[in-house]
């Protein structure tokens, strides 16, 4: 489990999100900026959680808190934040984190943090093959999350990474607890489809 302690240096998105703003302050509409570093102060900690999870990695972690507060600014869907700021930005935060996945799968790009992750294998205990592997498979199945639909995606992370239940994420998004059931048992189908293949290929080689 990583270490979601949000240090001084995790507040530097702020700074820069700031700078833009004033130079663009045309930009901020109803929302200006001290309105914005008040929801920062009070909500960056789990944004960056919820998108580390997803992701994998805290440089795009970071990426995420910055595009959802640059949309914030730009008063791009601010009619569904004013009702519960900390609901929306949970979502806001699983779609940007989602959508990064998506363009890393097709750019077939590899996050920095994985670079530096070699401590990992002192910590584990495991063999360096056994910590590839390890590494593979969470890679696979955030790559296999990311190619369900919008909807579907959301859903699973919701519900297996963030740990909501049925009800809450069938009250998060305004849909029934029967529409959650349905839509996260043909996401787990795929999801053992697309693990078993890998497997199955991983043993043969």
């Amino acid at each position: 489990m990583c270490n979601t302690a949000v240090k001084e240096n995790d507040v530097q998105p702020m700074a820069a999100i700031t700078t833009r703003l004033n130079a663009t302050p045309a930009i901020t509409g109803a929302m200006g900026v001290s309105d914005l570093e008040t929801l920062f102060r009070e909500h960056h900690e789990q944004i960056l959680r919820t998108a580390y999870r997803i992701t994998g990695s805290m440089t795009d972690a970071e990426d995420v808190l910055q595009t959802i507060f640059l949309r914030l600014a730009s008063n791009k869907e601010q009619r569904d934040f004013a009702p519960s700021p900390a609901s929306y930005l949970r979502r806001a935060a699983v779609n940007a984190a989602l959508d990064l996945m998506r363009r890393r799968t097709r750019a077939q790009l590899i996050p920095f943090d994985s670079i530096e992750a070699t401590h990992e294998l002192k910590i584990s205990g495991l063999s360096p093959e056994q910590e590839q592997d390890g590494r593979e498979l969470r890679v696979l199945i955030r790559q296999a999350i990311a190619k369900l639909g919008e909807r579907a995606a959301i859903v699973f992370a919701l519900r297996y990474i963030e740990g909501y239940d049925n009800n809450q994420i069938a009250e998060l998004l305004g849909t029934s607890q029967m529409v959650i059931a349905v839509t996260l048992h043909r996401a787990r189908t795929r999801l053992r489809r697309e693990i078993s293949q890998y497997l199955e290929k991983h043993h043969e080689a």
